[in-house]
């Protein structure tokens, strides 16, 4: 059963009798996993309903799947008890940690990797091959919350080149908040702006639009690995539920057809074992931006 949640309120396929189930403490009769969609929200959850089915299944217990409408939303629904399972991405867990005791217990891995880079992208033609080529030229990112679009590329270019603090203000001559990783790639691409940052490697969701982008853009650069994106569960679950829990979704790297899913909606090759230590890097990041960053984008 899939619902779409906004905050702590069901908007649509949950009644009373689900809300009690999804507040109900320690080992719940029912478990609410919440998800955020990167498409449209009754796409994903048809997409991802065979996979509640199947931790149904091996759990024993029904799994009712929740299309959350933000980051933000999902972490306050497991912070107050109304989600017990959320796929988070490394921000939105370090804030939900912070706030509410959330707790990380997976990450994805994707290419044999449970780590991301964000790259710095140019027109091939521009000349601009190194980050120091960049000073004084016009930056798009997707927004000021996203890990690869901006928060790391931002750390790195002030550890990176001397005297930058700012690099929004001290390095770069004009911004645009493009809003995706797409937009931003097709600014550079057509020409509007000089460099895109973005994740490793978002070329490829453009190419049917711009065939020839894996050519005529090209990475001058990279950050340090971001992790990947978690699943993690609500404080004071059950230990031994959270162990199956745990469990059920390590055997779906074992289920072709579970695993295919992971991959339809957020590109999850397998499933691995995660430690909140893992996520340090991001609380640094996190802590040196807070001041611009609205949870309600994470």
């Amino acid at each position: 059963m899939f619902s779409i949640l906004t905050g702590a309120m069901l908007l649509t396929g949950c009644g009373e009798d689900n809300n009690e189930a999804a507040d109900t403490e320690g080992a719940p009769d029912e478990i609410v996993m919440g998800f955020v969609p990167t498409t449209d929200s009754d796409e994903i959850a048809s997409t991802v309903e065979p996979l509640a089915e199947r931790l149904s299944e091996i759990l024993d217990r029904p799994v009712e799947g929740t299309v959350m409408t933000s980051f933000s939303a999902l972490v306050e629904a497991m912070g107050n008890g109304q989600a017990h399972i959320g796929f988070l991405p490394a921000f939105g867990y370090v804030q939900g940690n912070e706030e509410y005791g959330i707790e990380v217990m997976l990450k994805s891995e994707r290419d044999g990797a449970d780590s991301y880079r964000a790259q710095y992208v140019v027109r091939a033609d521009s000349g601009l091959e190194t980050l120091e080529d960049l000073e004084g030229t016009q930056w798009t990112f997707p927004d000021v919350a996203s890990p690869a679009g901006y928060l790391f590329p931002a750390a790195h270019i002030g550890e990176e080149i001397d005297g930058v603090q700012d690099a929004e203000t001290e390095f770069f001559s004009g911004v645009l908040e493009a809003g995706s990783h797409d937009n931003a790639l097709i600014a550079v691409m057509e020409g509007e702006m000089d460099v895109a940052t973005t994740y490793e490697d978002a070329r490829e969701v453009i190419l049917d639009d711009y065939p020839d982008a894996m050519e005529d853009l090209t990475v001058i650069d990279y950050t340090d690995d971001i992790p990947n994106d978690t699943i993690s569960i609500m404080p004071e679950l059950d230990e031994g539920l959270a162990d199956d829990i745990k469990e059920a979704f390590l055997q779906f790297n074992e289920e072709e057809e579970m695993i295919q899913i992971m991959n339809d909606v957020y590109r999850w090759d397998a499933i691995v074992e995660a430690e909140d230590s893992d996520y340090d890097i991001v609380r640094e990041t996190y802590e040196a931006f807070r001041d611009e960053i609205d949870v309600d984008d994470l």
